[in-house]
């Protein structure tokens, strides 16, 4: 039975699903879903994150964390963590440009976050020659806190679902997956009765809002983890910078957006970051944070366009390769103003790099 039959079945049994468990479950359902079974990332697959699109993104990525290092005072150790490392391709390149500092990847304990066993699988052959050996934890609260943590989230946060609320003429409602008559899923309006946190900005009849309690625990926990050990969190991901309404669920497969009811487990799932939830949460665990900036701002001034000029100079015939990977990361119609990065950090003194003022 598919996962497909199997949701229907469940929802006619107990009635209709929350956007925020639907996704769940068909990205994590261990028999079906699409991070469990058959994540596909890259030209050939389902969707493209920004280390495959260049190698300049993980090279800076690693000069990154030897700055952050050596403002922390050069630790004798420091744990290097990625969370959703994808197919190991940023953490490889981030390790090769970190041989620039032998002291650092010395210091190195590096931390994998991540649940799908198909990707553990690339990430461990990915990795397999680099400068320092992976091990792998479930999450975050298993991330010992006795050494600084420098910790790398790209396109993590878009995959904690939200749950979805419009407002309508007659009030809230809950948009939840229910059955049609044909026995297919469809969308619904399930009218909320009880309490509901209700948003601080307007909102006009028919829109939608999205609420994910997954996104602020992990901004929570993220907070808790960066204040007790010291460091700092880099956050990259498309999403909001500030408070707004939105719905903003879609379905990915073979680079092409589809329904996302069309074939539950077979698609990449996704919503929009919740920045200013995420920064919240990690506030009130005491931890320190920046402000949201473009991800092409966030590039440049890591040295971006320094890099690709290097890398056109020892490869003339790439030149116009570079040129297009380096539009797709840094230009406003593309990924360069879409994907916002931010950071949290403890102590309070730290200067995290890329946001000096």
């Amino acid at each position: 039975m598919s996962l497909k039959d199997r949701l229907a079945r469940e929802i006619a049994l107990t009635g209709p699903m929350t956007v925020a468990d639907y996704v769940v479950r068909c990205l994590h359902d261990p028999q079906d879903g699409y991070y469990a079974t058959r994540p596909a990332i890259g030209a050939t697959g389902d969707f493209i994150t920004a280390p495959m699109v260049s190698q300049m993104f993980g090279e800076l990525i690693g000069l990154w964390a030897v700055e952050l290092w050596r403002r922390l005072g050069a630790p004798e150790r420091v744990r290097l963590v990625e969370v959703g490392p994808g197919d190991g391709t940023l953490m490889a390149d981030a390790l090769r440009a970190a041989r620039l500092d032998p002291d650092f990847l010395h210091a190195v304990d590096l931390v994998l976050i991540e649940p799908s066993p198909p990707l553990r699988a690339a990430q461990a052959r990915m990795l397999a020659d680099s400068d320092a050996h992976p091990r792998w934890v479930s999450a975050l609260d298993r991330i010992e806190t006795d050494a600084p943590v420098i910790l790398i989230a790209n396109e993590v946060l878009d995959c904690l679902p939200a749950r979805q609320f419009v407002r309508t003429e007659e009030g809230w409602a809950e948009r939840r997956i229910g059955v049609d008559d044909d026995g297919g899923l469809t969308f619904g309006l399930v009218k909320i009765t009880g309490g509901f946190r209700r948003p601080a900005f307007d909102v006009e009849p028919g829109q939608t809002i999205e609420i994910s309690e997954q996104q602020a625990a992990f901004g929570r926990d993220l907070g808790a983890l960066v204040k007790s050990a010291g460091g700092a969190a880099l956050l990259i991901d498309y999403g909001r910078a500030k408070p707004g309404a939105g719905d903003t669920l879609q379905a990915l497969r073979r680079h092409r957006k589809v329904d996302p009811l069309e074939a539950p487990g077979e698609a990449d799932l996704t919503q929009w970051t919740d920045f200013p939830t995420v920064l919240e949460a990690a506030v009130h665990a005491d931890a320190d944070v920046t402000g949201c900036q473009d991800q092409g701002e966030f590039l440049r001034r890591l040295g971006i366009e320094h890099r690709a000029a290097a890398l056109k100079a020892g490869r003339p015939d790439a030149a116009a390769t570079i040129d297009r990977q380096l539009e797709r990361l840094v230009d406003e119609a593309q990924m360069g103003a879409l994907f916002k990065v931010c950071a949290l950090f403890s102590p309070r003194s730290l200067t995290v790099p890329g946001f000096e003022d």
